[in-house]
């Protein structure tokens, strides 16, 4: 991809990769999906010194940036970062032996499923984005060669961390995927996106340093324990203070609160980008390291505290997406709403409660990336990325509005994923300490959930005067990539008790000793509402010979066909619908600085709670 300067050279790559890896990992499935968890040994001392000098390059590469552009605080955090590696190459790792440095298990396939598809399919799609974006931005130099280069480094990395048992190693896939989220948000070089990427640096680096002070505690304090595997079966009291190391870095990754503007400012970047750090890479890195290290935080307080953490964010940034107009904005804060219910599930830490985890991630990587990727194209055709600017949107891209609207009712209806997802993170809660806190906050969450997707999803659908449709222009590769995630949106729902009693609960049995799931009563049920709630895209799209149209209804004042009406004096004014945002009660800067405050503080709990060894049996 570094070196294809050619589109079609680059359109058959992106292609002929994006159909390799998503096979590969298909096929992944077939053969070990049913083989539980498999270790693999090798000699990795090269391996491991290859991965330290490329980490130092990585380092000296993220000096000179911060030099340059004169940010001390990254400057200082990767001199901290640096100078703890190197102690820890000097002084313990020649004394650490991780025999098994790879492994393969239920949920790692889970994620290369993610990674793999979702991930991919984002690549063909930008395929399309890329060329309309620099057409509309013939200002900025191209350079696509390096956006699809980074690109596949970044889903190359997250296919790393989801496979690696060493912590050594998943520290270095760590690291690579903070750099590459660096590049792609700052791609077009502005000043907001340089600034943008600096910020989302900063806070990732910050775990990151975390992290390394993880590994030197577990070298010097816990024996040199540095699998995976090992840390899950060591006693909590040993590893925990590492583990709720790794779970700080892990908040920074999934932008939760205090951390979650960096996130929020990736919405400058191309929206390939956005759709792939938000839905199968970057924030997925976070969660994934979290639910693994689940079962140490189950039971202690430090977990509940993660789990309020979780929680709290889940709330606000539902409270906050209610107030946005701009769409990218809605799907970010509804990113970090649902990454927090995710948390929130793994500071609990029951197999109920990763059941629910597992679930979410899952649909929420597919219907958020074919969010993402409409608003996207939306973006480029109405030259606006404003819910009130998609008013009847069916009308003038009416394929687009099915895909959308797809997209929207499985972040929120019955019986589609999210929902079920969040039903069973409920009823986890209920049977947890402090439950009954967690379910009222999970319920009035959800309350605000339904409010702003309800009303993009009524902007989308309302009728308007026939318009010139506005999708004949749009890429094939992007269609590929929205029909595509459209169709696996529908297909994850129907085969959800599938995907549960093959991959999740083969998992949560290995792990926990015991499985979860919703019963046989409650998936009929689903399966029945999917059926029948299935009908209103189709319908959408069906063609009808007979259409009905009524002039708005507006207390006995008539309107005209053109959405106008006559006023008071005679004069003629033009009818205008609006959503509400309650802009004074669900404020950004106000709610966010709230939140800011409340979960530094709470961090500060966990860690206090976990050097004092305070756990909960």
């Amino acid at each position: 991809m570094l070196l294809a300067r050619k589109e079609q050279e680059r359109n058959w790559i992106v292609k002929l990769s994006a159909l390799g890896i998503g096979a590969v990992t298909v096929m992944l499935l077939v053969i070990l999906g049913d083989k539980g968890t498999i270790y693999y040994s090798f000699s990795a001392e090269s391996i491991g010194f290859l991965m330290f000098f490329i980490e130092m390059v990585i380092a000296v590469f993220i000096l000179y940036l911060g030099i340059k552009y004169k940010n001390y605080l990254v400057i200082s955090l990767i001199l901290i970062q640096s100078a703890l590696m190197l102690y820890f190459e000097v002084f313990y790792a020649h004394t650490i032996d991780v025999k098994y440095s790879l492994f393969i298990d239920q949920f790692s396939i889970i994620m290369a499923l993610i990674i793999g598809i979702i991930g991919s399919l984002i690549c063909v799609y930008a395929l399309g984005y890329m060329k309309d974006f620099h057409e509309h931005h013939k200002e900025l130099p191209d350079r696509r060669n390096i956006f699809f280069f980074v690109m596949f480094v970044f889903i190359s990395a997250m296919f790393g961390l989801v496979f690696s048992n060493n912590l050594l190693w998943v520290l270095f896939f760590w690291e690579i995927t903070t750099l590459c989220s660096f590049l792609l948000i700052g791609y077009t070089k502005t000043e907001e996106a340089t600034n943008n990427a600096f910020t989302a640096l900063w806070m990732n680096m910050l775990g990151g340093v975390a992290f390394v002070v993880a590994i030197l505690y577990l070298a010097s304090q816990a024996g040199g324990v540095m699998g995976l595997g090992e840390v899950l079966v060591s006693g909590k009291a040993i590893v925990l203070i590492p583990v709720v190391l790794i779970g700080f870095a892990g908040l920074t990754k999934a932008a939760q609160l205090p951390f979650s503007s960096w996130l929020v400012g990736a919405m400058v970047a191309p929206t390939p980008v956005s759709a792939l750090l938000h839905s199968s890479t970057m924030v997925k890195a976070g969660v994934y390291i979290l639910v693994r290290l689940a079962p140490i935080f189950q039971a202690t307080f430090s977990g509940y505290v993660l789990a309020f953490i979780g929680a709290l964010t889940f709330l606000l940034a539902s409270a906050i997406a209610i107030s946005q107009s701009n769409a990218k904005r809605v799907l970010a804060y509804s990113t970090i709403a649902n990454l927090g219910l995710i948390v929130a599930c793994a500071g609990i830490g029951t197999s109920e409660a990763i059941w629910a985890a597992v679930l979410l991630i899952i649909f929420h990587a597919i219907s958020k990336s074919l969010l993402f990727l409409s608003v996207g194209t939306v973006e480029h055709r109405i030259e606006s990325r404003d819910i009130e600017d998609m008013n009847g949107l069916i009308a003038r891209m009416p394929k687009i509005a099915a895909v959308m609207v797809i997209g929207i009712a499985g972040m929120f209806l019955a019986p589609f994923g999210m929902l079920i997802s969040k039903w069973a993170a409920i009823q986890a809660f209920i049977d947890a300490p402090f439950g009954f806190i967690f379910v009222i906050i999970i319920a009035f969450g959800s309350a605000l959930t339904l409010f702003f997707w309800a009303k993009w999803m009524g902007r989308l659908l309302v009728i308007i005067p026939k318009q010139e449709n506005l999708e004949k222009s749009i890429d094939s590769n992007i269609w590929i990539a929205l029909i595509s995630l459209a169709g696996l949106t529908a297909i994850t729902c129907f085969i959800f008790p599938v995907i549960s009693s093959t991959l999740i609960e083969p998992f949560l049995l290995q792990t926990y000793g015991s499985a979860a799931g919703l019963s046989q009563d409650n998936i009929i049920i689903m399966i029945m509402m999917l059926f029948m709630i299935v009908l209103l895209p189709l319908s959408i799209l069906l063609p009808s010979r007979k259409h009905r149209h009524l002039t708005p209804y507006m207390g006995g004042m008539t309107t005209n066909a053109d959405m106008s009406y006559y006023g008071a004096i005679g004069l003629k004014r033009e009818m205008k619908l609006s959503n509400y945002y309650i802009s004074p009660w669900f404020g950004e800067v106000k709610l966010q600085t709230l939140g800011i405050y409340i979960c530094t503080g709470l961090i500060g709990i966990m860690f206090v709670m976990a050097a004092y060894a305070g756990v909960i049996i």
